[in-house]
């Protein structure tokens, strides 16, 4: 799957969530994704992967289990953020679900509450 296709499934996930928004993060020039102008993904520079927050052993289950798809970013590593290699096989169902996480853990108790309700 080339870069474009990754980017395009990725936005399709984030954008999906409610009021979530693409911004860039910081001088980046990368899509990163927000609900209240909080990140809850960032993708890199090159395409190759992406950073997302987790939940408490998240990131260590996640590495240790399949360390050829998942890292330890630098930086927000230490805070629990987990990255994702782009570049190789990816199960795009757990992908949705690790980012649909993420935005659990930042967006607001009403917003979570929208993802909670049948449809």
């Amino acid at each position: 799957m080339d870069g474009e296709d990754v980017t395009g499934r990725l936005r399709h996930i984030c954008l999906s969530l409610p009021e979530a928004v693409e911004k860039p993060f910081g001088g980046h020039t990368a899509p990163s994704f927000r609900i209240r102008d909080k990140l809850f993904l960032m993708t890199g520079e090159d395409g190759a992967s992406m950073t997302f927050k987790a939940g408490p052993g998240v990131q260590e289950a996640l590495v240790s289990s399949d360390p050829e798809r998942f890292f330890v970013p630098a930086y927000v590593g230490a805070k629990g953020w987990v990255g994702a290699r782009l570049d190789v096989e990816q199960d795009w169902d757990e992908i949705a679900g690790l980012v649909e996480d993420s935005y659990r853990l930042i967006a607001p108790k009403r917003l979570v509450a929208l993802l909670n309700r049948p449809v």
